[in-house]
């Protein structure tokens, strides 16, 4: 029994590789007619290729002659690893795709936080802030959002330094207030919400089973801990 023969994807592929290494060794720009000597391209097949490959940019057309392209850049290892603001904008793409509702990725800044990734819903109505905004975080659900994963030693610290002021007669200042409405958002007024084992267990000393001080002064916290195999 012999193979079955290449498909017709398979040979659009070679002939698409073999056209892009054509043209780097060259050095130069190629008339169509060159391009389907050199490779024995049927010059119908190889406009097909030459244009969707100059429409992703990996060949540059001149005239009638074609070249490498910027796009071909992309090809290559990057020196760097993505960052964090390029590995999360195709996700918060994607949410707006999906949920035709406006998102955003917010970063802490001081006792503000800035706008990273902003991607617009098309609702008539709408509200956010655009990348580079800032906004206070006590008066911003993105900023809450951060607060309400800050450890008790942070949280403790934003709230003696940072200066809260009302922008509405609904906006919380109070420390007390703040600590209630994170409390009614994460079931816990302390943070940051601790998993051992895949069992929440609360955070600092409230929420879950009771917090992580509470569950040590109980004695129950390094037998959790053995149990999911976090220590001896």
């Amino acid at each position: 029994m012999t193979d079955a023969a290449p498909s017709s994807t398979v040979k659009s592929a070679m002939r698409t590789l073999d056209i892009l290494e054509l043209l780097v060794a060259q050095g130069r720009p190629l008339a169509a007619h060159e391009i389907s000597t050199a490779l024995a391209i049927p010059v119908s097949s190889l406009s097909y290729l030459l244009n969707t490959l100059a429409d992703r940019g990996y060949v540059e057309r001149t005239g009638r002659r074609y070249g490498p392209g910027d796009g071909l850049v992309r090809l290559q290892p990057r020196e760097t690893a993505d960052t964090l603001i390029e590995l999360v904008g195709p996700v918060i793409r994607s949410l707006k795709v999906r949920l035709n509702e406006t998102a955003g990725f917010f970063v802490p800044k001081g006792h503000e936080v800035e706008a990273a990734v902003s991607e617009i819903g098309n609702h008539a109505l709408k509200y956010t802030l655009e990348v580079g905004q800032h906004a206070p975080m006590h008066a911003f659900a993105a900023g809450k959002a951060i607060l309400a994963t800050y450890d008790e030693t942070a949280l403790a610290d934003y709230f003696a330094s940072s200066e809260r002021k009302a922008f509405t007669a609904r906006t919380l200042t109070d420390e007390s207030d703040l600590r209630a409405e994170l409390a009614e958002r994460t079931g816990r007024t302390s943070v940051p919400a601790v998993y051992v084992g895949g069992q929440f267990i609360g955070g600092c000393n409230d929420g879950g089973m009771g917090g992580v001080l509470t569950l040590d002064k109980a004695g129950k916290l390094k037998p959790l801990l053995r149990a999911a195999g976090c220590m001896p």
